[in-house]
């Protein structure tokens, strides 16, 4: 391996990930609700007809939208950018290269043989899930990049003491929560875990005298992501007046939570399916951790405990969640037992020679001189590694397990029974978003002025993101979107676009203000069109004209 190696895994990863998302975008019409939404988001910022920066809004935290902006920018010459989601598949495919860069580096930095390393980080790459995640403008591609960045530079930490990586693990880690709300879990268990390694550093005879340097330590690596966590809710309390949205919103995961039904089972079905989808993902944990455990305590490695106290972190605190009834049951929450099991397939061989680094600190740890791993072992755990694939590509095409993905077996299957409805079924989970699409396309024929159309974004993202002329339509980050709700012709309104009162249209800013409006116009506005929905958990749409 050279100095480019890392370039040429990132730039070979980059451009199959971003093959694959425009492939399942513009050949299949095959997007993420989620994704498509925070490209909408991205969107109001910079092309909507009240651009602001605060219209990136504080249901979701804001690193995936706002990383799209340099090329939504450009969506206003070719409006596909954000019509076919081609801003956050490509910031998902960068994310998600970043990722694979890391886990090439945590083989590289632990001494692998270049053919090991080169062979476990393609395992990574090419793990169906990984594929699918880089490819569809999801958050989990960036949470990825920053927890395996994070995992990286903690374990060149405990053996390096170097404040340059310690500094490093900080900002991967405000960077994960800016990501996803769960990044605040790793930020809690890594300070824990870097004040019980620097107290133990000197031995446990001498921990009282390191409890100073332990606590500047721990407030070093969580600072940068506490400083986020408090800007981020500041700001949010300061413009909306919530501080977690996500939790309090009409729009925010709770309501969503409440609006679907609640919670989907009871504590055994959510214990179970929590514990079959870290299996599913990281199958071969059930081998490589015992054994990794086993091995480090052998060796006194303390490297290993970095990736279970983060990672694994981040999978209990998921399943916790999915148990109590706090979220829903997607496999993806549990996308990071993925990493998790690279890495642990990594510790099992044992650590090269001392890293390199910056400045090292005064308690560096030496890695002791230990017998490199057999041929035949380590062959054994690439073999191991490569047989979790077939396992993670049969899970997520199991409805049972997989409810946002199985619908990908659909796209390989060339005559689909109009008899089976699990066909049916996932036939319309890949046309979610179509009928948006064309609804946006009509309305773009319309020749209408700005500010015609006005409409909630609880479902309608999807055709303001697939619009030509973002600027007609008024949505609740507009400034003025309360105003112009109150007495549309004023406005200048010419059209309200209208969702069932039910479900998640429960919390549409029009349904709560014109509470009948769906059913017959509120008795105030005739009825133009009505566009029956051919995706899977989309509305029905109807269209009222505002009388002039």
């Amino acid at each position: 391996m050279t100095s480019r190696t890392p370039a040429v895994v990132f730039g070979t990863a980059l451009a199959g990930y971003l093959a694959v998302g425009l492939t399942l975008s513009m050949r299949f019409g095959y997007m993420l609700g989620d994704a498509l939404s925070r490209t909408s988001a991205a969107q109001a910022v910079l092309l909507s007809r009240d651009p602001h920066v605060s219209a990136i809004g504080f249901i979701f935290t804001p690193l995936t939208a706002l990383a799209q902006l340099p090329i939504v920018a450009f969506a206003s010459w070719w409006p596909g950018i954000t019509r076919w989601n081609i801003s956050g598949i490509a910031v998902s495919a960068v994310f998600m290269a970043g990722a694979v860069v890391m886990i090439h580096g945590i083989c590289r930095d632990r001494g692998l043989p270049g053919r090991y390393c080169l062979l476990v980080t393609a395992l990574f790459a090419v793990n169906p899930m990984i594929v699918f995640y880089g490819a569809n403008g999801m958050s989990e591609a960036g949470f990825l990049f920053c927890m395996c960045w994070a995992v990286r530079r903690l374990i060149r930490w405990v053996g390096t003491d170097d404040v340059h990586d310690l500094v490093l693990v900080g900002i991967a880690l405000a960077l994960a929560f800016l990501t996803r709300y769960e990044g605040v879990v790793p930020i809690a268990l890594t300070a824990v875990l870097v004040a019980a390694v620097t107290v133990l550093r000197r031995g446990r005879v001498h921990w009282k005298a390191m409890r100073r340097r332990a606590i500047l330590d721990a407030v070093l690596v969580a600072g940068p992501g506490a400083a986020a966590f408090l800007v981020w809710i500041t700001t949010s309390w300061l413009i909306t007046g919530e501080a977690l949205a996500q939790l309090s919103s009409s729009y925010g995961n709770a309501a969503i939570l409440a609006q679907s039904g609640g919670s989907s089972g009871d504590v055994l079905s959510t214990g179970l399916f929590s514990f079959a989808a870290v299996i599913s993902l990281g199958p071969t944990l059930a081998v490589s951790l015992p054994l990794a455990t086993v091995l480090a305590i052998r060796r006194r490695d303390l490297e290993f405990s970095v990736a279970p106290v983060l990672l694994g972190g981040v999978l209990a605190f998921q399943a916790a969640s999915y148990i109590t009834g706090s979220t829903f049951g997607f496999l993806r929450f549990f996308v990071c037992a993925i990493p998790l099991a690279a890495v642990v397939a990594v510790q099992l061989f044992p650590a090269g020679p001392d890293l390199a680094t910056r400045r090292a600190g005064a308690y560096r740890r030496h890695r002791p001189a230990l017998p490199a791993l057999r041929s035949v072992a380590a062959a054994g755990v690439v073999l191991l590694s490569a047989l979790g694939l077939p396992v993670t590509g049969w899970a997520m095409l199991q409805p049972s397990l997989s409810s946002q993905q199985y619908a990908l077996g659909a796209l390989f299957d060339r005559h689909p029974s109009a008899d089976d409805p699990r066909a049916v079924e996932a036939r319309r989970i890949i046309d979610s978003f179509s009928t948006e699409r064309r609804l946006a396309s009509f309305l773009d024929s319309q020749d209408l002025p700005e500010g015609s159309i006005l409409v909630d974004t609880v479902y309608g993202f999807a055709v303001v993101a697939a619009s030509d002329h973002p600027t007609r339509f008024v949505i609740p980050s507009d400034l003025d979107f309360t105003k112009i709700l109150n007495d549309p012709a004023s406005g200048g309104v010419r059209y309200l676009l209208t969702v069932p009162n039910e479900g998640r249209g429960v919390s549409d800013a029009i349904n709560r203000r014109y509470p009948t409006i769906y059913d017959n116009g509120a008795e105030l506005y005739p009825l133009v069109l009505e566009v029956p929905n051919d995706g899977a958990d989309q509305p029905d749409w109807r269209l009222y004209q505002v009388p002039g």
